[in-house]
């Protein structure tokens, strides 16, 4: 790995292009290196995840409303058009709008993989944009699954890598701003483009989707979902403007009233951004990792922590029994999806799902009470409102710890840590204290994912909606991937069952 020294320059500093962050992220994407094996098998993987998630919930409004829209639109001239979650194979629309459709299925559970370091991410939402292009574009340009594959870990690379050296958060901005410029790299590298066109697709991306995150603060909307759909759709857009002979502005990151000087830690500013380096491989979609739980990441190892309490420790199923609970964590996990957001919120039984899934407080409860955590049931009204579970759900509380927060934001993978230490005071003064570093399924976990688990998490998060014919398709289609051919790219995608959308009211709108 090399390291990139980014900082704000003045206009009459020039800085060259060789200089520009969004210029050595398009030299990534044009490194004609090739990926390791278990690169390859992990997007394999995280292709199958993205299906598993997308597929729990074509039901649900946001994922039936962006459907909707991008149904109405035709497909573009330009090639045979991509595919949608959900709708019939042969039923292609424009690539953006593909890439719109998918990115708000693949993000709606909040379900899907996650990297966190200065900054978190899904890295998964790059692969709505890229394959959406791949499958508009296979036949015109002779795409194959190599390509994808190849597109798809650049997409990871890049925001990974932006995601481990910029806080975006720190300056209140939602974190798809890395988003849009690694699936801009992402689609240059399946297309082939040439450094410059990718360069200036990058700028166009960033200008684009650098937005607030009261996405994800307070009363939580459905936005959230759609808000990494946007970048992938702003990405395409980008790309498409950027082949076109359309530039963007320059620099986007260094300039004096640019991304650094404005938007982030000011004019004084400076990052060490870890790149890889010309012919070294692609290696970061390895330090990401997926969930077994339908909550935001920090959650994950803490549903693993209450399920094993729950078989332990019978007595605090009884919220009588219990003073406090008392989480020691994170910085992050306090401030963003504990007490210390200071949300009200997170504590109401009456908010959304989108801002149950970012308390702590209540996923904890719930997976204490339950033994279990499920994607649809630990969120249901009913669930929320019973007067056992809000009871104790008042006396969770969590606090910042030092040393967990360092775990947090440290860059070795064998000490980064995610979750934390529990102190359960009982009514009777005794205490039960336990600790979990990272979760189950994480790759240093009690059961760390492999390919057998996404599979199985496929086939379970998608037996409600799919006939089993269709779930053993596309998992052997998927598992091919890297050997898929022009042809058969289009068919990476899945179609719902007859009736199994019966009764989902189709909303309208302009178009």
């Amino acid at each position: 790995m090399k390291t990139h020294h980014l900082r704000t320059h003045r206009s009459d500093e020039n800085l060259a292009r060789e200089g520009q962050l969004a210029w050595q992220l398009a030299a990534i994407a044009t490194d004609p290196v090739e990926l390791d094996d278990d690169v390859v098998d992990m997007v394999v993987n995280r292709v199958i995840d993205n299906a598993a998630v997308a597929a729990a919930s074509l039901a649900r409004g946001p994922v039936v409303s962006a459907r909707s829209q991008a149904l109405a639109h035709p497909v573009s001239i330009g090639g045979d058009g991509a595919t949608v979650f959900g709708a019939d194979a042969a039923r292609r629309t424009s690539p953006e709008w593909a890439a719109w459709a998918n990115g708000v299925a693949v993000r709606e559970l909040d379900f899907h993989d996650t990297f966190l370091a200065a900054e978190y991410s899904h890295p998964g939402d790059n692969i709505p944009p890229i394959v959406a292009v791949a499958q508009h574009l296979a036949a015109t340009r002779g795409l194959t699954g190599r390509d994808l594959v190849r597109g798809i870990a650049t997409g990871y690379e890049i925001q990974i890598d932006l995601a481990k050296a910029i806080s975006l958060h720190a300056h209140k901005i939602d974190h798809v701003a890395h988003l849009g410029p690694s699936a801009a790299a992402g689609i240059g590298t399946l297309l082939g483009l040439d450094q410059e066109t990718i360069f200036q697709a990058i700028g166009q991306a960033l200008h684009t989707t650098t937005a607030t995150r009261q996405s994800r603060k307070g009363e939580i909307s459905t936005w959230k979902a759609h808000a990494p759909a946007f970048a992938g759709k702003m990405a395409v857009e980008a790309v498409d403007r950027a082949m076109r002979g359309q530039t963007s502005p320059v620099p986007i990151y260094e300039g004096e009233d640019g991304v650094i000087a404005w938007l982030l830690d000011g004019p004084d500013a400076s990052y060490e951004v870890p790149l890889p380096d010309a012919g070294e491989s692609k290696r970061a979609i390895l330090d990401s990792y997926t969930k077994e739980h339908s909550a935001e990441y920090q959650a994950q190892a803490w549903i693993d922590l209450a399920r094993k309490l729950h078989e332990e420790y019978p007595l605090i199923l009884d919220p009588a029994r219990i003073e406090s609970i008392t989480l020691h964590t994170s910085h992050h996990t306090h401030y963003v999806i504990g007490s210390g957001a200071n949300d009200p919120q997170k504590y109401d039984p009456d908010a959304s799902r989108e801002t149950l899934d970012h308390s702590i407080p209540y996923i904890f409860t719930v997976a204490l009470q339950d033994g279990t955590f499920n994607h649809e049931t630990s969120y249901d009204p009913e669930r929320a409102h019973r007067p056992d579970t809000i009871e104790l759900w008042k006396k969770v509380s969590t606090v910042e710890d030092e040393e967990w927060t360092r775990r947090y934001h440290s860059n070795d993978m064998a000490e980064k840590a995610f979750g934390g230490r529990v102190v359960i005071t009982l009514a009777d003064g005794g205490e039960i204290v336990d600790e979990i570093a990272v979760a189950d399924a994480h790759p240093l976990g009690a059961r760390p994912f492999a390919r057998e688990q996404y599979v199985q998490k496929f086939r379970t998060l998608a037996e409600w909606a799919l006939e089993e014919a269709e779930i053993e398709r596309f998992l052997d289609l998927a598992q091919r991937l890297p050997e898929l051919g022009p042809d058969e790219l289009g068919a990476l995608t899945f179609t719902a069952a007859p009736g199994s959308l019966v009764g989902v009211e189709i909303p309208t709108g302009l178009f």
